[in-house]
């Protein structure tokens, strides 16, 4: 029979709920502080999303810079299985998703799911991710866990651009 779980208290929860909102809203010198008095750059919330996974997906760059210098893991995964790089493709912002790829996030890295960077782009149309991310090597014929291509997910999803720029994309050798 495991422990029962500790009680977290009122002050504790709230300051939780302060440090992910810095995360969100870019407060990165408060981020810069906390870190410098201990705080873990990795910490989760309750849906598995890292600091570092809210400060990308709401377009925070310098606050992820903070991060990633403190230690965030530009792999870690939410509880959806989605990278920092995933929820920066769906956003469609280059500037976080460049960023993150300069701070050794994996181009073709899934996290705990089986979709890449590029697939997500490619399904929601973001034709200049796209580029980046074949740019900085992404595979256009790497299959999902259903044998889907990045190409046959953005059909699916009816994107009218990344279809065919994916169609078009230089294949490696080999």
């Amino acid at each position: 029979m495991s422990e029962p779980k500790p009680e977290l208290d009122a002050d504790t929860l709230a300051f939780a709920g302060r440090v992910f909102q810095y995360a969100r809203m870019g407060h990165a010198g408060e981020l810069a502080d906390l870190f410098g008095q201990g705080l873990p750059a990795n910490l989760r919330n309750d849906k598995g999303d890292s600091l570092l996974m809210l400060a990308a997906y709401n377009g925070q760059a310098e606050t992820a810079r903070v991060i990633l210098e403190a230690g965030g893991d530009p792999e870690l995964a939410n509880d959806r299985g989605q990278t920092p790089l995933a929820g920066a493709a769906f956003k469609g912002d280059a500037a976080i998703a460049k960023l993150l790829l300069d701070h050794g996030a994996r181009v073709d890295g899934i996290g705990d799911g089986t979709r890449t960077a590029l697939m997500t782009a490619a399904m929601f149309d973001r034709t200049e991710m796209v580029d980046l991310l074949l740019a900085h090597g992404a595979d256009p014929d790497l299959r999902d866990g259903t044998d889907k291509s990045a190409a046959d997910m953005a059909r699916a999803m009816g994107a009218q651009a990344t279809p065919d720029q994916l169609d078009r994309a230089p294949r490696k050798a080999g």
